[in-house]
């Protein structure tokens, strides 16, 4: 027998702020998140400008001797999973923990740290490297430390598929619970990875910003002065819970999950197809999977880039799924803001979309001034919306022609 599953907490640590109550209200504010780069000299790079986390403090969730050895993305994750933890007043013992598990998605693991160590090889020779340079680096130990943490013991893996990790983790963890693997699951995404090789190698591919002068503005996701995307970071955690299990523990409830889709585009290495043909099968799964109609939809949380390829083709695969309603159907860009997290998109966009139903509040894609050829949809331009909907669905697609797509509904008993 398949079990329902619902969201009982939720954690932020993005470049609008620490915390869910913060990042929130700046989201709905239209507040951008980007800025100049603050890690490292930025003078001999073409992008000079990213969306990065301010004012955290690691000891704030951890011990000061843990803080001090666990490189940045692991501290995010940790962080917003104490928060979810904390939030979905979820108990974690010895008599439950076989049944909690860890299932987090990260695109590229800890990139400073590989940068640092390879440096220190390069000057002071290999007997300078640290012991912990190899657990600081694999994705897995981010869901590995966090199961640490909170004595959570069951099912605990990473998922690393690019821009499409968080989600991927998070529908993996869904059916983990439908199927009975486990009673609930810390889930989502992370990614820190501002560097100087992320951002030579992603700009070397031509795929970022170099809206220099007006950081702010950089984002504009549909517009048809998209230049390409801001790297961001951060973490989103959810705790997903059987339904049975929250309500016998007299847990609040979010959300609802309703619905998990997944794709391979078979395409090209970084470009998706022209015709949104993996994309739009990706989200008729979710729909599928949910057991809905299309028309029941009432939101759209888009991968929305703001490259110019992605914006278009996503555009396309929406209105392959949902036709002659598609224009009627609200879609945003909450990367306009927060930049893109690479893996850990899909973590915050995922708890973005849980809130749009419980607040009634769509995001606005912020730097729409002018919509680019064919991107007709309704993106909620500039300001947010409020709006009562019950199914909200989430888009991620990744490097590689890997898609998923998650469903939310609107929890009624």
């Amino acid at each position: 027998m398949e079990r329902r599953v619902v969201v009982t907490g939720i954690g932020l640590v993005t470049p609008l702020g620490i915390g869910v109550d913060e990042t929130w209200s700046a989201l709905i504010a239209g507040k951008s998140g980007i800025g100049e780069i603050t890690r490292f000299d930025t003078t001999d790079y073409g992008t000079k400008i990213a969306a990065e986390v301010k004012g955290f403090n690691a000891e704030d969730f951890m011990p000061k001797k843990d803080a001090k050895r666990t490189e940045t993305f692991i501290a995010y994750a940790i962080a917003a999973a104490r928060m979810a933890v904390e939030d979905s007043g979820l108990i974690i013992d010895n008599q439950n923990g076989h049944r909690v598990g860890v299932l987090t998605g990260c695109g590229l693991g800890g990139l400073n740290m590989l940068e640092v160590t390879a440096r220190t090889v390069e000057n002071a020779g290999p007997k300078r490297v640290s012991p912990f340079f190899i657990p600081l680096i694999i994705g897995n130990m981010a869901p590995g430390m966090i199961s640490i943490q909170f004595g959570a013991k069951g099912p605990n893996s990473s998922v690393a598929t690019a821009c499409a990790a968080g989600a991927h983790a998070i529908g993996d963890a869904y059916e983990i619970i439908k199927y009975g693997k486990a009673d609930a699951m810390i889930t989502g995404g992370v990614e820190s990875v501002i560097t100087r090789t992320c951002i030579a190698g992603f700009g070397a591919m031509k795929a970022l910003s170099t809206r220099n002068g007006d950081p702010s503005r950089a984002s504009r996701p549909f517009d048809k002065d998209r230049d390409g995307f801001v790297v961001g970071e951060g973490s989103g955690i959810v705790i997903l819970e059987a339904l049975d299990h929250a309500l016998a523990r007299g847990a609040k409830i979010y959300a609802e999950m309703a619905g998990y889709g997944m794709s391979g585009d078979g395409y090209h290495m970084t470009s998706p197809p022209p015709d949104g043909e993996g994309a739009a099968r990706c989200m008729q799964a979710a729909i599928d999977d949910a057991g809905i109609q299309a028309s029941q939809i009432g939101y759209i949380n888009a991968h929305g880039t703001s490259t110019p390829l992605n914006d278009l083709y996503e555009t396309r695969a929406i209105k392959k799924v949902f036709g002659d309603i598609a224009r009627n159907v609200p879609v945003s860009s909450t990367k306009s803001m927060t930049g893109h997290l690479l893996g850990g998109a899909g973590g915050i966009e995922t708890v973005f979309s849980t809130l749009v139903l419980k607040n009634g509040i769509l995001p606005p894609t912020i730097n729409l001034d002018n919509p680019g050829e064919e991107c007709d949809l309704d993106y909620v331009p500039h300001v947010a919306r409020k709006a009562e909907v019950s199914y909200v669905m989430t888009n991620s697609f990744g490097f590689g022609g890997t898609n998923a797509s998650l469903i939310l509904k609107k929890y009624s008993g």
